[in-house]
């Protein structure tokens, strides 16, 4: 009886370490900062630094909370003006990451076994020079004489970005809003095709032929397969370029301007301009109770996939 009892014993001790430590990470990494970020939102700003929430005087604790901070944010409009910027430069982002992204996959997922590697590796190129770098080579690019801008001027374009409400005038394009969604666009375009990539790769391509079969056209099957099938790797590349791009804040500086005020220039000026350390993390905080919405809906549609599959 006692091997069998160590069995089970080293069973549930591994099983422990497996579901522990991801825990343990997260409770490290996430919970952690987030309690301290939370902790300062709640404090008064000193001097130097936040008070702390709980101060001993004469054997007496005291603990002060300080809800100014979340009380400021639904009373000024710029901030409700910032966040609804923010969501919606995140969505139109996403939108069009996922129209340019879906057939990039959907050919890298078809193409020749020996081809994929290749392709595969362009899509990652971009990460092999500096973040920052990108960004900075797209003002060149898109300030005047800039390759760019004398593509989209030389073809009449950018009087259909002023119609659009896209740019403000004929030849303008830095620090507007279409600089600012290029840019977020170039620069999360590979964390929506490789999830993408991974999804339909592994599609089992015989469900296409059974569809065929039956008669059904190739643009039915794709709409009736191929996209319902790939519907995990839609949410989890939407996601993945979603919640970063809401709190983006070096592409907003380098290529948006006034019209394109984001949520994370104005926490950056609560903090270093304005040295307001409670209001910004108020800001903060604001901000990832707004992304836990997106990714309890991530998390529900894998739980489904998950299902499914079983």
């Amino acid at each position: 009886m006692r091997a069998p009892l160590r069995t089970l014993k080293g069973l549930f001790r591994g099983r422990s370490l497996v579901i522990g430590l991801p825990f343990f990470w997260l409770l490290l990494f996430f919970l952690f900062p987030f309690a301290i970020v939370f902790n300062i939102s709640l404090s008064e700003m000193g001097t130097v630094r936040p008070n702390d929430l709980l101060s001993f005087k004469d054997g007496l604790a005291t603990l002060t909370l300080k809800f100014t901070g979340y009380q400021f944010i639904t009373q000024d409009a710029l901030y409700f003006k910032t966040y609804l910027a923010s969501i919606q430069y995140a969505l139109v982002t996403t939108l069009l990451c996922l129209l340019i992204g879906y057939p990039f996959a959907y050919f890298m997922a078809r193409a020749k076994p020996s081809v994929q590697p290749a392709l595969l590796m362009l899509v990652m190129l971009p990460f092999w020079t500096s973040f920052l770098l990108r960004v900075y080579a797209w003002k060149g690019l898109l300030s005047p004489e800039g390759f760019v801008w004398e593509v989209v001027t030389g073809l009449g374009l950018d009087h259909m970005l002023v119609a659009l409400g896209m740019v403000p005038a004929p030849g303008k394009l830095m620090n507007t809003p279409f600089s600012l969604v290029l840019g977020m666009v170039y620069t999360y375009l590979p964390f929506m095709i490789l999830p993408l990539y991974s999804n339909l790769a592994k599609m089992d391509l015989r469900l296409l032929e059974a569809a065929q079969d039956l008669g059904a056209t190739p643009w039915v099957a794709f709409w009736k397969i191929t996209v319902p099938l790939s519907k995990a790797g839609i949410i989890a590349g939407s996601m993945l370029v979603f919640i970063p791009c809401i709190g983006e804040f070096v592409i907003p500086e380098l290529l948006g301007g006034p019209e394109t005020l984001m949520i994370g220039r104005v926490m950056w000026d609560e903090f270093f301009s304005n040295n307001d350390w409670p209001m910004a993390s108020a800001v903060a905080i604001v901000m990832v109770l707004l992304i836990l919405v997106p990714l309890a809906i991530f998390n529900k549609y894998q739980a489904e996939a998950q299902e499914a599959q079983k």
